[in-house]
């Protein structure tokens, strides 16, 4: 354990943006989740739907360093080609 007062104080911010990190990333991935189920039951309007829910949660966790941005931006792309699959099928 630290005994200095700003390594205690960083190990505190440390584990408070770990568990805040976790929890962005754990909605990131319960949306595209939701998008995935939505594609596979072949259902169009739900489909849809939960991907534009998890568009702007991908973008936060983007925007707040949790995630690199190309790689929201893949599987962004990959997700809607899905989408649109299920939607023309």
């Amino acid at each position: 354990m630290a005994n200095i007062a700003s390594a205690q104080k960083r190990i505190r911010q440390t584990l408070k943006r770990t568990m805040r990190n976790k929890a962005r990333k754990s909605r990131v991935h319960g949306a595209i989740r939701k998008v995935e189920e939505a594609v596979a039951s072949g259902n169009k309007e739900a489909a849809q739907a939960a991907f534009r829910a998890a568009q702007p949660e991908m973008q936060r966790a983007v925007g707040k360093g949790v995630l690199k941005a190309n790689a929201v931006s893949r599987k962004l792309s990959r997700l809607s080609a899905r989408v649109k699959a299920v939607a023309a099928a």
